[in-house]
C-alpha cells in the first residue's frame, strides 16, 4: 500500500507565534493552528491574560506557551521571538494580529501623537516582527507570514479613518515582503476581516440599530464571528496555500463586493 500524504491543512511540527492573541480574532487563530498540530506561542501585552488563555488551550490539548508582549516596544517583540526559538527552536509561522484602534472620529481632529502610536503598534511592529523571523524561515526552506488587516484598509470610513490607514500600509508591507522573500519560499498574506463581534470592535456592533444595518447590507446577514478568521489563518499557514503570497484574502460576508 503506498504511503498516505499528509492533509494539506496538517502543521504538525510547525511552531506559530501569534499576537494579540488571548481574546477575539487573535485567540481563535491561536486555537485553529493548535487544533491542526502547531505549537503556538500565545501573547498580548497583558501576563494574566496569556496566562489564562495558554491554560485555556492547554486543557484542550494544545501545545502552547504564553509571553506578554505589547508590539509597539521593540525590546518586548524581540524578547517574543527570542522566546519562542528558545523553546522550540524556531518560528515557521508569524502572524501580526495585534492593534490598536484608540481614536474615533475625522481625521481633522486626530493628534499626531496619537498617529504616531497608531501607526507604531499597527504596522511599524509588524515590520519588526518580519525582520526578526523571516531569515530564519529562508533559511530552512520556508515559512508562512500572516498579517489580519482590515476592510477599513480596503475602503472609507469617517469613523475609524486612522485605524484604516494603518491597515492599508500592512496590505501593502504584505506585498512588498512577498515580493522581496518569495524566491526564499517565504509566503506573506493578509486577512482583511470585516465586522466581527469582538470587544476591539464593539463600539460598531453593541449598538442594536447599527448592527441591523450592517447586517442587511452584508449579503450573509449577519457579521462575522472570531472563528471565521481562524481557518483562514490556518489555510494560509499549511500547504493548501503552498502557492498564494502577497495576497489580502477579505472575510466580510460580502460587504465589499455591493
Amino acid at each position: 500500500m503506498p504511503t498516505a500524504l499528509p492533509s494539506l491543512f496538517d502543521l504538525s511540527g510547525q511552531v506559530a507565534i501569534v499576537t494579540g492573541s488571548t481574546k477575539g480574532i487573535g485567540k481563535s487563530i491561536a486555537e485553529e493552528l493548535g487544533r491542526a498540530g502547531a505549537k503556538v506561542m500565545i501573547s498580548s501585552r497583558k501576563a494574566d491574560a496569556c496566562e489564562a488563555t495558554r491554560a485555556e488551550l492547554a486543557k484542550e490539548g494544545l501545545t502552547v506557551m504564553a509571553q506578554p508582549c505589547n508590539v509597539g516596544r521593540k525590546e518586548e517583540v524581540s524578547a517574543l521571538v527570542a522566546a519562542t526559538v528558545k523553546a522550540w527552536g524556531k518560528v515557521d509561522i508569524m502572524v501580526c494580529n495585534a492593534a490598536i484602534n484608540p481614536y474615533y472620529g475625522p481625521l481633522g481632529g486626530l493628534s499626531d501623537e496619537v498617529f504616531d502610536k497608531v501607526m507604531g503598534s499597527n504596522v511599524k511592529s509588524n515590520l519588526w516582527l518580519a525582520n526578526l523571523v523571516i531569515p530564519g524561515m529562508a533559511e530552512r526552506g520556508g515559512g508562512s507570514v500572516i498579517m489580519v488587516g482590515s476592510i477599513a484598509g480596503l475602503k472609507a470610513n469617517t469613523i475609524i479613518g486612522a485605524y484604516g490607514i494603518s491597515k492599508a500600509a500592512d496590505h501593502m508591507l504584505v506585498k512588498n515582503l512577498a515580493a522581496e522573500w518569495g524566491p526564499k519560499n517565504v509566503r506573506v498574506n493578509a486577512i482583511a476581516p470585516g465586522l466581527i463581534k469582538t470587544d476591539f470592535a464593539k463600539a460598531l456592533w453593541e449598538d442594536d440599530e447599527r448592527r441591523r444595518a450592517r447586517e442587511e447590507a452584508t449579503p450573509l446577514r449577519r457579521i462575522g464571528e472570531p472563528r471565521d478568521i481562524g481557518g483562514i489563518a490556518v489555510f494560509l499557514a499549511s500547504q493548501a496555500a503552498a502557492f498564494i503570497t502577497g495576497q489580502c484574502i477579505v472575510a466580510d460576508g460580502g460587504v465589499t463586493i455591493l
